[in-house]
């Protein structure tokens, strides 16, 4: 099945509308903590860095991609390797990983993290803790079976969660990771509007949510990373965001 197509636009239209005020959804009742609360609570004695970049110095921010890999996929990650950046791909499993499984060993291969966006987008909120289960475990066993790696974080479908998605995370090690950044792609292919979306919501220790699903959202790409980048944002993926500190399976984490 292409994603891109209506069946998929239909239910990201349907995310908007449910997520449109937060105060009137679950998204807004999740306990979250932030990245520099992450940061400072991580024990003494911890690396100074992940990697190169210490965001407690630098002005981080992270790039994410959801529902993919898609057939667009290989053209993002040209871009962000002849960028340097480094991005989060939450994946889903039906039709995707299963139909792009080389996409998500370049992906790991290239120095990405590669996380869970469940295997079906089903709603977590509004199944039994087995059909949960099986939502975020079949994903993270096809993804360990491309990487070598199991993932360490997901992204709950249009952010819905609660006390028992947080509590069979923790079983599986897993945390979660929401955004404050969006431009909404689902609702547009106007690539100079995505871009403008992006900029005009960025700031320290941001998180990005964007889909490599749409036609519209890899073209902006490489004006949304030249932008930032001239208003000093160094990116990193959302683990390196966290460092010192580290996900903890359970949590969910959002700026």
């Amino acid at each position: 099945m292409r994603t891109t197509g209506r069946r998929f636009r239909g239910w990201a239209l349907a995310s908007a509308a449910a997520c449109l005020a937060l105060a009137l959804t679950g998204c807004a009742e999740v306990d979250t903590t932030a990245p520099s609360t992450a940061r400072a609570a991580a024990a003494h004695g911890a690396p100074a860095k992940f990697g190169t970049v210490d965001c407690r110095e630098a002005k981080c921010i992270a790039l994410t991609f959801d529902a993919g890999p898609s057939e667009n996929s290989a053209r993002l990650l040209d871009i962000l390797k002849e960028k340097k950046v480094p991005a989060t791909f939450f994946l889903l499993g039906k039709r995707h990983i299963e139909k792009y499984p080389e996409l998500v060993k370049r992906m790991a291969a290239e120095g990405h993290e590669v996380a869970s966006h469940t295997w079906d987008h089903k709603i977590l909120t509004r199944i039994s803790d087995a059909q949960i289960r099986e939502e975020l475990k079949r994903p993270d066993d096809a993804i360990e079976r491309l990487t070598g790696r199991k993932p360490t974080l997901m992204r709950p479908p249009q952010g819905r969660t609660d006390a028992d998605v947080h509590r069979i995370c923790k079983e599986l090690g897993l945390a979660e990771v929401l955004w404050s950044v969006t431009a909404k792609d689902y609702t547009t292919d106007d690539s100079a509007l995505i871009t403008k979306r992006v900029l005009d919501q960025s700031s320290r220790d941001g998180i990005i949510l964007l889909h490599d699903i749409y036609p519209g959202t890899v073209p902006a790409v490489p004006g949304i990373i030249d932008a930032l980048k001239a208003r000093g944002y160094v990116f990193v993926t959302v683990p390196q965001l966290l460092a010192p500190g580290r996900a903890e399976p359970g949590k969910v984490y959002r700026p």
